[in-house]
């Protein structure tokens, strides 16, 4: 088959959705049933796979301040699509995947991953000009593709209810950790820690983007409430781009930080997000709302226990090797830090049942599975 696949999300910063996008297009380039792959980005085809560098650069600047104009978001909205278009002229015999929700118009086959529908669930949770943005081009989306994959069964309902679109055209194919995040002993990750003044088991850690739907003001509230002295020897560490509306959860950092029992670390580079994870003595991640909950997987992966949020996708993605909880449910989640923090018996049982559980996805699997919704699109009538 031939396939062209959008590769934009492999940039700077890498999220969730750049990380997807860089480990399936690794394993389609080695896949014998594609006898022709392109990459495409912008308006252009690429000579090759790009890797997300550490330094956001220009483009990434000026696509924060287009975000932040409505008339510019809506000549972009408006315009690119027919330069995608023009560019993509003459691939008709193609099939084209978008890892990132948008589909230009295209002739050939097209399928798009839907990760989450927060712009349409949760557009309280982001910028109002970006989520006007993000519904009108997914609804362009729903329009043009010839089938849908979705990272969890819980999207793949959630994309069928919501906009009545036939669930036996929507595929759940999930994520995986990445081969890097791994058990680490003490002394390995002891170098990259220094450099952040951390020490290994001497940490909880949150890892995403610092904003709403990511439930930080709970998960400060409901670590404040733990004993001081058990803040102060495991802080909360968290590490992620700066989001929008964060402001208050900023202040409410410094404060924290003042007090010794909270750190900041902003975005994290790819090299050192592993070690970050694996010296860990707990990951927490009460999140409102996920599509899927990479970081979860990431930390079990790193050997490390896990408490979070019992919604959405996160039953699916956590399984029964983490504590889970309602994610407004302060009391609740203090308790179950402590315990993820003070309970050696449970610990000792969490760190192999986590690993054997992350152990049961994989980025081979996810193209497997990807290459088998090519297919079925392809033989759609």
């Amino acid at each position: 088959m031939k396939v062209v696949l959008s590769v934009e999300p492999v940039r700077f910063p890498l999220t969730g959705i750049g990380r997807y996008t860089y480990e399936l297009a690794r394993r389609l380039q080695g896949s014998p049933e594609i006898t022709d792959l392109h990459f495409f980005a912008g308006r252009s085809f690429l000579p090759g796979l790009p890797s997300a560098q550490d330094a956001s650069g220009k483009g990434y600047s000026l696509k924060r301040a287009v975000q932040k104009n409505f008339l510019a978001i809506e000549a972009y909205r408006l315009l690119m699509p027919l330069l995608k278009a023009r560019a993509l002229k003459g691939h008709g015999e193609y099939l084209y995947h978008s890892p990132n929700y948008y589909l230009p118009p295209f002739k050939g086959r097209r399928v798009a991953t839907f990760h989450d529908l927060s712009p349409f669930t949760w557009s309280h949770c982001h910028a109002p000009q970006l989520a006007r943005y993000l519904q009108k081009e997914l609804r362009q989306t729903l329009l043009r593709a010839d089938r849908l994959i979705t990272d969890s069964e819980f999207t793949r309902r959630e994309l069928a209810e919501y906009f009545d679109w036939p669930i036996e055209r929507i595929d759940a194919v999930p994520l995986a950790s990445s081969p890097e995040f791994f058990p680490r002993p003490a002394e390995e990750v002891a170098p990259v820690l220094a450099r952040y003044e951390l020490k290994a088991q001497g940490y909880s850690l949150f890892a995403g983007t610092i904003e709403p739907r990511k439930n930080i003001e709970t998960l400060l509230t409901a670590y404040e409430a733990l004993p001081l002295e058990t803040r102060q020897r495991w802080p909360l560490v968290l590490a992620g781009y700066q989001g929008w509306q964060s402001e208050a959860i900023h202040r409410r950092l410094e404060s924290a930080g003042r007090q010794g029992w909270a750190k900041y670390l902003g975005f994290v580079p790819a090299e050192d997000l592993p070690v970050l994870f694996a010296g860990a003595r707990l990951f927490v991640f009460p999140s409102l709302y996920e599509g899927f909950g990479l970081p979860v997987l990431e930390a079990m992966s790193s050997g490390v226990p896990v408490v979070c949020s019992n919604n959405s996708s996160l039953l699916e993605v956590a399984g029964d090797a983490a504590l889970m909880c309602d994610a407004l449910d302060v009391e609740m989640l203090t308790a179950l830090m402590r315990r993820g923090l003070e309970d050696e018996t449970w610990r000792a049982a969490a760190v192999p049942r986590g690993l054997a559980h992350a152990a049961g996805f994989s980025w081979d699997q996810c193209a497997a599975q990807t290459l088998a919704v090519y297919r079925k699109t392809l033989e759609q009538g």
